[in-house]
């Protein structure tokens, strides 16, 4: 089989490098264009990065003698699809480009999250999305992942919004650093420390995933009714976003319904068995201190939203505790499983 080329937009940033991790030996994908900032363009990625690779593993071997461009589709040489670790200050206007010139873009950046033909892809919560890309005129697609926070929340609420309705959400979220990108928040002002201001970010968490949970009419995105309140936090850990959640249902369940909508959560990834997909999309810890970063965090290569905690709730109806991987989870395995199921769609030519 022939595997379809592929690019890395702002393939030195932290979301960059873990799609370039990511996509090594990928049955369906071959990176051929990495691009980035004019400090980085003509030089190879390997000399780029010998300085500047943060994942625990070496830079893959694929990698090391791309050559590096600025981020324009002139540079892409045949390649069907990038995926974009961009920032949010030039990703808007770059990924317009690349879909004018006919290149599907699958982005980690908020531009064009709320734009009422872009969905925000969650493969396993609604695929059906993807019906909206025939409304969008331009010759290649713009697709987004949601906000990292609210990744691993959006799969949590999933069953239960389908089978008990949502009428409030409350969640108050501790985010890790790799969050914020490299270099992050300074060690001074995170270490022993916890800082409850994240810019944007509630904002994002309160219409996200009302979108994400929403349906198609007409050719666009009619996001759902329930309403949410968030308080975002950034707290001292690396990697994993951990998010507190209380819930209003329009039907109470009880708490096996709960458990068994969680355990029998899937979604088309896992029917077609797509390389990235989980084998479990929500996996419910016991425990009654987990989920932990430290101790949950790899479950499922990094994919599987780990729940935890299960309680009734004396204001709302109950309470849970969520545990995603941002980086992974929550931005380029998403993006990365979002492609495999747009190529396994026949989207992807």
């Amino acid at each position: 089989m022939q595997k379809i080329k592929v690019g890395v937009l702002g393939a030195t940033g932290s979301v960059g490098q873990r799609f370039i991790q990511l996509l090594e030996n990928h049955p369906f994908f071959t990176v051929s264009h990495l691009a980035a900032s004019e400090k980085s363009a003509g030089q190879t990625y390997g000399q780029v990065m010998k300085s500047r690779w943060k994942i625990s593993s070496d830079i893959p071997a694929y990698a090391k003698d791309i050559v590096i461009t600025l981020p324009k589709p002139s540079e892409t040489d045949g390649v069907k699809l990038v995926f974009s670790g961009l920032d949010s200050s030039i990703a808007g206007e770059v990924e317009s480009e690349y879909a004018q010139a006919g290149v599907i873009v699958i982005s980690n950046s908020k531009n064009h999250r709320m734009d009422a033909n872009v969905p925000i892809l969650s493969a396993e919560v609604n695929a059906e999305h993807l019906d909206v890309l025939s409304a969008q005129n331009t010759k290649g697609k713009i697709i987004t992942n949601s906000n990292c926070t609210i990744m691993g929340v959006t799969i949590s609420l999933k069953p239960l919004f389908d089978q008990f309705g949502l009428e409030s959400v409350m969640l108050f979220s501790m985010q890790a650093i790799s969050g914020a990108g490299y270099p992050g928040v300074p060690s001074m002002d995170i270490l022993g420390n916890v800082v409850p201001y994240i810019s944007g970010e509630e904002e994002k968490a309160e219409i996200e995933p009302q979108k994400c949970l929403g349906r198609v009419v007409d050719g666009k995105i009619v996001s759902a009714d329930f309403k949410i309140s968030a308080h975002c936090n950034r707290v001292p850990v690396f990697d994993g976003h951990t998010v507190c959640v209380s819930a209003k249902f329009k039907k109470k369940p009880n708490r096996e319904e709960i458990l068994k909508a969680w355990k029998e959560f899937s979604g088309e990834p896992q029917k077609l068995q797509l390389p990235f997909a989980p084998e479990q999309t929500i996996l419910y810890r016991e425990e009654a201190d987990r989920p932990q970063p430290r101790l949950d965090l790899d479950t499922g290569k990094g994919m599987t939203t780990v729940v935890g905690r299960l309680r009734e709730d004396s204001l709302l109806d109950w309470k849970w505790v969520v545990l995603s991987h941002n980086t992974i989870r929550g931005a380029a395995g998403a993006a990365l499983l979002n492609a495999e199921l747009m190529y396994k769609k026949g989207l992807i030519s």
